[in-house]
Parts: C-alpha cells; structure tokens; sequence
C-alpha cells in the first residue's frame, strides 16, 4: 500500500468521504462516497487497469447529489493496499471485492459505470450477481477487444518510471494515450498525469502496484477467452455503450456487434476521443444524462 495525502491543495473542499472496506483476504480498498439521494440506486464507478477513483471526480460532481456515487480503487490502485499476491489482479477478484463492498454498505442495486478494465468487470458481476446490477455504462469496452489497443496498454503498463515534473509525467501519460483527444493542450495533459501520478520521494510516479502488469501481459500473451456469454448477462440490463471515435481498443465493428447482441441498448460515440472518453466530453454526458433519466427518474 502506499502512503500519502489525498490529491488536492491545503485549500481544498472535499465534495465526498474516504471510505475504507476490508475484503475477505485482508486487504482495505478505498472509495470516495460523494452524497445523494437514496430514491435512486447509487452509481458505482469502475476504473481502468492503470487508473483510480480521481478518474471520476469531474464525473462525480455532475451527478451527485442527485445520485450518490461511488468511486472505487481497486487493490493495488491509489489509495487502496497492494496485494502481495499480485496473481490475485484479476477481474475475478476485483467482482468479488465489489461484491463485498456492496454488502458491507448494504446497497442492494448499482448503476454501473465501468471504464475499460471497469467495463469488464461489471460484465463478470453481471453474470456472478445479476441482481446487483440495475443499469450499467461500459465505457470503450466490450466483449471483443483490438489487440493494437491492448498492445500499447501492454508497451507501458508495469514501467516504474520517475518524472521530474508534472509537466514530464503529462508528456508520458499523453504518449501512453497515443495523444489523443488531439484537441488537449499541456494544461489537459497534466490534469489527466495528475490523475493517474503521485509524488512520492521527490519524484512523480504512477500511482498503482507495478505488480498489475504480470496478470495483464500473461492474459494478452494466452488464448482469448470467449467473453461474449459474460457481456449477455449485461446485455439483458439497461445498457449503455459509449466508444471513442478513435478508441483502438474498442472498433466500431465490435460496438455493432454488441449492439445486435444486446438490441434494446443505447450507444453514443464521443468526437475526437480515444481509448477511453473520461465521460465529461458533452457527447458522453448528454447521453448519460438521458439514459439515467431513463432508468432511474
């Protein structure tokens, strides 16, 4: 686990409470809980494989408090404590882990926003514990995945790299994201490296258990495993599908697909956006807007 104070200057007005959960093998994973009504089911977000709940915090002012949002850090990711059997970095574990934080803040329904590794992970809570699951939001993710995406995923994932600067770790992180949006300038980009970065001994560095990558290059190396049953049982729920114009991870033969599996699912492309939108783009938010009016008025 690593140590440090949450992200934000001494001025700064936390809109959410730190939450701890201990899962069943020990480990404490942390959340952010931003308020909301309790007429609706909470929305849960879901990272991706290098990221953190702070994905999510622009996200979570938009909805909250008209719904309560829940934010999670999956072990070995942000706040949340490493796991010193890196095999269990998986998606299996990180369902059943949300699994145990649901029963442990006696929730009974979610809304599921999952980005990329989210997205998967809310496909295997849906077919575990379909009851669980309201509506869901898979965000440039799906069953079918493009092997140049998860090659460049694999060309950085697990590099512990030191940066001197923001500005440094804000060229590296636009490198890993193939510079896209191309519409971000150098303010944008050390946002987003302050997202996915801490400082720690002087330096900057990426905020997660280098430890992720072993499972991750194993998994892209081995025969692909059929997940197209998996994304069924999320097919079933109200479902929303958003895809980056230019994502190289998820195509748009694969979102059609999807879409014929899943036929009364909604679908929005997000403008100038790769792999992954960080669902504040107008696009991704006018959508969700809508869909959640849908399901949960």
């Amino acid at each position: 686990m690593r140590h440090g104070p949450a992200m934000g200057g001494p001025g700064h007005r936390q809109s959410y409470r730190d939450g701890l959960v201990t899962v069943a093998d020990g480990l404490r994973l942390h959340y952010r809980d931003y308020p909301g009504t309790s007429d609706r089911p909470p929305i849960l977000c879901l990272h991706g494989l290098t990221r953190n709940a702070r994905d999510f915090a622009d996200f979570a002012k938009q909805f909250s408090p008209r719904f309560r949002v829940i934010a999670l850090d999956f072990r070995g990711r942000g706040e949340s404590e490493f796991d010193p059997q890196p095999e269990r970095y998986n998606p299996l574990t990180y369902a059943g882990d949300l699994r145990q934080l649901l029963d442990e803040l006696g929730i009974a329904q979610v809304i599921v926003v999952g980005t990329s590794l989210g997205g998967i992970v809310a496909m295997i809570l849906a077919a575990l514990a379909p009851q669980r699951i309201a509506a869901a939001v898979l965000n440039d993710v799906g069953p079918q995945l493009e092997q140049k995406g998860l090659d460049r995923i694999q060309s950085y994932v697990g590099k512990d790299l030191r940066f001197k600067s923001w500005e440094e770790a804000a060229a590296a992180i636009a490198v890993n994201n193939a510079g896209l949006p191309a519409s971000y300038g150098q303010s944008d980009w050390v946002r987003a490296a302050r997202r996915v970065c801490r400082e720690q001994d002087g330096a900057i560095r990426y905020d997660y258990d280098m430890a992720i990558a072993n499972v991750f290059n194993s998994v892209s190396a081995a025969p692909k495993y059929d997940m197209w049953p998996v994304f069924g049982a999320l097919a079933a729920k109200p479902l929303l599908i958003v895809r980056g114009e230019k994502s190289d991870l998820l195509s748009a033969g694969a979102l059609d697909r999807m879409m014929a599996q899943a036929p009364s699912a909604q679908a929005v492309t997000v403008a100038g956006a790769g792999h992954a939108p960080t669902l504040t783009e107008p696009d991704a938010l006018l959508a969700i807007d809508a869909f959640l009016s849908e399901v949960a008025p």
